[in-house]
């Protein structure tokens, strides 16, 4: 049987009854659609956090203070609510530890912030200037936090564009401008450049002087974390161990597990990141991959049912010499055509519906050439797989019992 007599018989056969191939088709369609859209989410949340972790700083390590714990009990308070890190603390690490090029104490809390009738609540953030580099801030306009200010406690604030926008409206030229944090009075000096990203983003904080914000806001010389900038990747599990020897000797902790602190390294927090977001493709994928198997139900019992109605069509090919082999690849194209069809709007369903959920919704969804592949290599094998059982049914027939079928 020559391949286009095989591509022309499936042709009349799908067509001769269009609404039942429509609905089998349309089956492909929404399991390969879902599947190329809820890996696209998936793929999109992982982008999102590596780029909101990449911003925080390059080869970043961060100390907190540790748990908190009572007298006497297990009772812990949570990482980062002790009053355990101080400047000397800091002033140490830059000092005594190898292979690091920039630390960044800071001191940060929420107030509400009021100017000129407006308010706003937001997060202010007590540092000194080597929090540009680690923590990779820019300035748009005006100046950030410099050691003058520093020495002197000086009640100026750099403000994120967010906070700009919220207290005198988007774009608003407040360089010189006053605003109340905790109804103490602080002037404008400079805004940092829009960096985007969720949750604590640094578009919606402002940056005082650290020394200001422990005497005038906080009335303590404790510190909320101390930022390190490494020297380069390949150092940061160096420098981690380094430090954590360093604060559990000048915190007289013997035990390391009884530590009063807590550090972390960027590359720790993108891996814990990347095997929460794989967990969620995967997820998302097996969600959608159901869809497809139902599909692949819908072809086998649409094949099965033509195999039926066929049956004495498929006794009298074989009377006129047709073999079960040319019986069983006219039923299995015609099962491959119907998923290669429906793999095709699938595929473009599922890529219309992620452009559709990044315009509107707060989700920035990311189609990969993967994902389509494998939607569309699963959905071939799903033709092959759930068209074998009705082809070789169709090529076991008896002719002479298929010829005296009603």
């Amino acid at each position: 049987m020559k391949l286009t007599d095989v591509f022309q018989e499936t042709y009349s056969a799908l067509l001769s009854n269009k609404v039942r191939s429509g609905l089998t088709v349309l089956g492909i369609v929404i399991g390969i659609g879902s599947v190329i859209a809820m890996i696209s989410i998936g793929q999109g949340a992982q982008n999102s956090i590596e780029s909101n972790i990449q911003a925080l700083g390059s080869n970043l390590i961060i100390v907190m203070p540790g748990m908190q714990r009572g007298v006497g009990t297990q009772i812990s308070s949570g990482k980062g609510s002790a009053v355990t890190l101080t400047n000397e603390d800091a002033t140490a690490i830059e000092t005594q530890v190898s292979g690091i090029m920039a630390v960044a104490p800071d001191l940060s809390s929420r107030y509400q912030v009021t100017a000129k009738g407006a308010n706003t609540t937001t997060s202010v953030v007590g540092t000194t200037p080597s929090y540009l580099d680690v923590r990779n801030v820019q300035v748009d306009t005006g100046a950030f936090v410099s050691e003058y200010n520093l020495k002197s406690m000086s009640k100026v604030a750099v403000l994120g564009p967010a906070v700009r926008d919220d207290l005198f409206g988007a774009g608003a030229d407040v360089i010189g401008q006053i605003i109340k944090i905790n109804k103490i009075s602080f002037t404008i000096i400079g805004i940092t450049k829009a960096k985007g990203g969720s949750g604590q983003s640094q578009d919606d904080m402002i940056f005082v002087p650290l020394t200001t914000a422990q005497k005038f806001l906080v009335g303590s010389e404790r510190l909320s974390t101390v930022s390190i900038q490494a020297v380069d990747q390949n150092s940061m599990t160096d420098v981690q161990a380094q430090i954590t020897a360093l604060l559990l000797a000048r915190h007289n902790i013997t035990d390391p597990t009884k530590a009063d602190f807590s550090t972390l390294n960027q590359a720790d927090i993108a891996a814990s990141a990347s095997s929460i977001t794989d967990t969620l493709k995967i997820l998302l994928g097996s969600i959608a991959g159901i869809s497809l198997l139902v599909g692949g139900i819908g072809i086998m019992n649409m094949m099965l049912t033509t195999v039926t109605e066929r049956t004495r069509e498929i006794g009298l090919r074989k009377a006129i010499g047709a073999k079960n082999k040319d019986i069983s690849t006219q039923f299995l194209t015609e099962a491959i055509v119907l998923t290669f069809v429906g793999g095709v709007f699938g595929v473009l369903f599922g890529w219309g519906a992620s452009l559709l959920i990044t315009q509107f919704s707060t989700i920035t969804t990311q189609v990969s050439l993967s994902s389509v592949l494998l939607a569309f290599g699963v959905s071939a094998l799903i033709g092959i797989v759930f068209g074998y059982y009705p082809a070789r049914r169709a090529a076991g027939l008896n002719p002479i019992e298929a010829l005296r079928y009603e």
